[in-house]
């Protein structure tokens, strides 16, 4: 019978070890996705993309439309079914209540009834969500969005930007620990996409995990921890932003360039010529003296030595490019 029992531990205790294996990073992320494919009738929508986000990460989701970002996003927050693939949303199975309850999401569509102040929409949302949200919460809320002094405007007479800024609000009342934005800035000026920029940097501090999806390049820049970059249904590129842009770039406008010249050039790193401009990239900042001494000494006249970092932009245009 004792042996019996000393088995029985065993089982459950080898169980226990075993759980977090199966999911290593489930518990400590945010979002944990892995192998989500959905396929509308001959279509793929998406094929095989696995990310996760970390608390307190701000992760850029980026690609051309008609990329399955929209579809992941829904997987995401169980708004649609997986034909294949998991994912653990703050730490539990995403159809998972409890889990929804603490995600705050702004879709890239929505529309509030007209008739309803932007006070009675957050009410009408924080009921909807089942959370305790003091009333003074709420105006901070509208406040956080520069909407106090519209609180009690109908929505109907707001502008697109308006009523994003309220959508932010919805998204932000409840407190929660993971917020997904789908293009949250694209009807806002200037001015509104600098507060939407302090709002996720306020979020990031306070260990809130961020998804973001936007056209806006600049925007995702300037804000993101790391980048996933979707083509076609599928992960075509992911990384940090230091490891997605790599090292700097070379501008240079040269005359009298030799072969010699050339091969010199193509060893400080990939090399494009359009005429008499040159633009090394991949190089390190620290090269560029000697390159520029060794390019005089061969001979080549050198009129400008412009360098510059590549944009976020231009490396999705060269990853989207490749991939096809």
């Amino acid at each position: 019978m004792g042996g019996r029992r000393r088995r029985q531990r065993g089982r459950r205790h080898a169980h226990r070890r075993r759980g977090p294996d199966r999911r290593p990073r489930a518990a400590v992320n945010a979002v944990w996705a892995s192998g989500l494919r959905k396929r509308y009738r001959k279509r793929t929508a998406v094929d095989g993309v696995s990310f996760s986000v970390a608390r307190g990460e701000v992760l850029g989701l980026l690609g051309p439309n008609g990329a399955g970002k929209t579809t992941v996003i829904k997987m995401m927050l169980g708004l649609v079914r997986p034909d294949a693939g998991e994912v653990m949303l703050l730490g539990r199975p995403v159809g998972d209540p409890q889990a929804r309850a603490r995600v705050g999401y702004l879709p890239e569509l929505f529309r509030y009834q007209p008739w309803l102040s932007a006070k009675e929409v957050l009410d009408l949302h924080v009921r909807l969500a089942g959370a305790d949200v003091p009333e003074g919460e709420r105006r901070d809320t509208l406040a956080l969005v520069g909407l106090a002094d519209r609180a009690r405007d109908r929505v109907g007479g707001f502008s697109k930007g308006m009523q994003q800024r309220l959508g932010l609000a919805v998204a932000l009342v409840a407190r929660p620990e993971f917020v997904v934005l789908d293009e949250p800035t694209s009807a806002l000026d200037p001015v509104g996409r600098a507060d939407v920029r302090d709002i996720l940097l306020s979020l990031k501090e306070r260990g809130v995990a961020v998804l973001l999806n936007s056209h806006l390049i600049g925007e995702v820049e300037r804000v993101c921890d790391r980048v996933v970059i979707l083509d076609r249904g599928r992960v075509a590129a992911s990384g940090t932003l230091a490891e997605l842009l790599g090292g700097r770039e070379l501008r240079l406008r040269l005359e009298k360039v030799t072969s010699e010249a050339e091969e010199r050039l193509r060893r400080a790193g990939p090399v494009h010529r359009d005429g008499d401009l040159f633009t090394v990239v991949d190089l390190d900042v620290d090269v560029i003296p000697d390159l520029v001494a060794d390019l005089v000494a061969l001979g080549v006249r050198v009129h400008s030595v412009e360098p510059g970092r590549v944009s976020l932009e231009d490396r999705l245009l060269d990853i989207l490019g490749s991939e096809r």
